[in-house]
């Protein structure tokens, strides 16, 4: 093997400095420690530091590079301390960063909407990203990315009897606006950004509503056949495929690619 092979086969976020927000229990998580384990050097972001620190050993532990900085992206300083964290561990600089902070809030119809929620919603998962991203430039070269995880939601309605994602959902359409005229700035930098819109993510959240439907005298198979049916793959896509397909634009595989929306979703909802 000559040294061409072996970079086509070393791990595609080989020594990149990323930072990933919103690391919980879902998909944050699996974006952080599977960012680690392509290489990259990772900043675990998240309000609850107790679970940033779980997540972070378990990624050295395993021979990776991280730490965990507590943020709460509503806050313009803790997103400043946050990238000025991330530069001094990690050689002054950001390679990447993921915006996969969020708040979901009520599902509700029209007329039980309550616009001081929304507003909260609003300010975390849209403009919590810009806080971030405002943050993390000035520690960015060209050739850095930034990707944003909205929802499969902004584009295909999702909700019935017992209300609707609305708040979430518009807060996230916000967000796929957004990260388009990030994109039209940023790039004259050389940045990238672009935008993730997800679908159903199989893992701790979906496995517990799978659990309570079932513990509620439905079967599994009846359950996970009514999430699958509409998706074309005709699985509930795992978690840790869900979280390659967003560092895969934090690759160089991704270099010629900026303002664009990907779907992850296992072909539930596709783009015209």
């Amino acid at each position: 093997m000559d040294d061409q092979d072996a970079e086509r086969l070393s791990p595609v976020l080989k020594n990149k400095v990323v930072i990933v927000s919103g690391v919980g229990p879902g998909l944050g998580q699996a974006l952080a420690r599977i960012a680690a384990q392509e290489g990259a050097k990772v900043v675990l972001a998240a309000r609850s530091g107790d679970y940033l620190e779980t997540v972070r050993g378990e990624i050295v532990a395993a021979g990776g590079a991280a730490i965990a900085v507590p943020c709460d992206v509503s806050r313009s300083g803790d997103c400043g301390a946050l990238a000025q964290s991330a530069a001094e561990a990690f050689g002054g600089r950001i390679d990447g960063l993921v915006n996969s902070a969020y708040i979901y809030g009520v599902w509700t119809g029209v007329a039980e909407d309550d616009e001081a929620e929304w507003a909260k919603i609003y300010d975390v998962n849209c403009l919590g990203a810009l806080r971030v991203t405002k943050a993390c430039v000035p520690y960015m070269k060209p050739g850095s990315a930034v990707v944003n995880v909205s929802t499969q939601a902004s584009v295909r309605a999702a909700g019935g009897e017992h209300g609707m994602e609305m708040g979430y959902a518009a807060a996230k359409g916000a967000l796929n606006v957004l990260g388009k005229y990030m994109a039209t700035d940023l790039g004259k930098h050389g940045i990238r950004v672009n935008t993730c819109r997800m679908g159903w993510i199989g893992g701790a959240t979906v496995a517990g509503y799978i659990d309570s439907q079932v513990a509620s005298g439905r079967t599994r198979e009846e359950v996970v056949g009514e999430v699958t049916k509409d998706i074309p793959l005709g699985i509930i896509p795992p978690e840790d495929d869900c979280a390659r397909g967003v560092l895969m634009l934090l690759s160089d595989y991704a270099a010629v690619v900026t303002g664009a929306a990907l779907d992850i979703n296992g072909g539930h909802w596709m783009a015209p």
